[in-house]
């Protein structure tokens, strides 16, 4: 498992009965997480005094409870800095597993001793965008929502990144791969965080198990002829880290040689000692 086990203003400190308490810099949430099936003592004192807890409801979404929690603050990894504001259902606007993507992008982006250019993909509120672009990398942010591609730049700006090589781009990232190959444009890494389900601008149904293997073939068109890496999460629970790794393989392996490796990805759990799974990933490199 790949762990995101280097932040100093996020953790996980206890999971329990289908909830975990996290501490956001200095706030503490308790939000609902599927993956937590196990129902051990809740003791620690945070979970009877949260700055806020969202709650589930039996008829599906839910609604937040706050108690003395700002309506937004920031917390940071390494030289960066993530606005947060917890909005529906259940998010903040930043999945801090993903750290341990943004490491790896990073290093190897660093180590091309070449220019590297990134496209980032339905790439919400731009962790990957702001390290990649930390690291070095000329980036292009494709999300299809106004709101989170404004949060982007925020992001970017607070990371000291407002006049980073960042093109930011509102657009259905589909229609906008088919322009890129029809323009021969070219990318020497891909970024790519697909929703499980979706709806494209004209009411195109995106379900990420029938989409994605031909959304990958149609992003290796627009990889460069010596490129550096693909990236592809996953929050679906069919798609394992087995799948992604014989998706991956036979679109960019075939084509371009190199090697995919894929895991499941996670968090340390402060209290128990354990990992909480947050999703798999897969990683494509030359």
């Amino acid at each position: 498992m790949w762990i995101a086990d280097q932040w100093k203003d996020y953790e996980v400190i206890d999971t329990s009965n289908g909830e975990k308490l996290e501490r956001w810099g200095d706030y503490l949430l308790v939000r609902p997480d599927p993956q937590v099936i196990w129902n051990t003592p809740k003791e620690l004192t945070g979970w009877r005094k949260p700055n806020g807890h969202y709650h589930r409801s039996n008829k599906g979404g839910g609604e937040w409870e706050f108690f003395h929690l700002p309506e937004e603050w920031s917390i940071s990894y390494r030289e960066l800095t993530f606005h947060l504001k917890p909005f529906s259902f259940k998010h903040t606007g930043l999945f801090p597993e993903q750290a341990a993507n943004w490491d790896w992008c990073r290093d190897l982006i660093k180590s091309a001793g070449r220019p590297v250019k990134v496209l980032n993909l339905f790439a919400y509120t731009g962790g990957a965008t702001v390290s990649a672009a930390a690291a070095g990398a000329s980036v292009t942010h494709v999300d299809a929502s106004k709101g989170m591609v404004t949060w982007a730049k925020e992001n970017a700006v607070a990371s000291g990144l407002a006049d980073a090589p960042i093109r930011w781009l509102v657009d259905d990232c589909g229609k906008f791969v088919e322009r890129e190959i029809r323009r021969g444009n070219k990318y020497d890494a891909i970024i790519m965080d697909p929703p499980s389900y979706g709806r494209g601008p004209k009411g195109e149904i995106w379900k990420i198990e029938d989409s994605i293997y031909p959304f990958l073939e149609l992003t290796s068109q627009v990889l460069s002829d010596d490129p550096l890496f693909v990236l592809l999460n996953s929050y679906t629970t069919g798609l394992q880290p087995a799948v992604l790794n014989y998706m991956m393989s036979t679109v960019f392996t075939k084509r371009f040689g190199g090697h995919v490796e894929a895991d499941e990805v996670g968090l340390p759990v402060t209290q128990s000692g354990l990992v909480l799974p947050c999703g798999a990933a897969g990683r494509w490199t030359k």
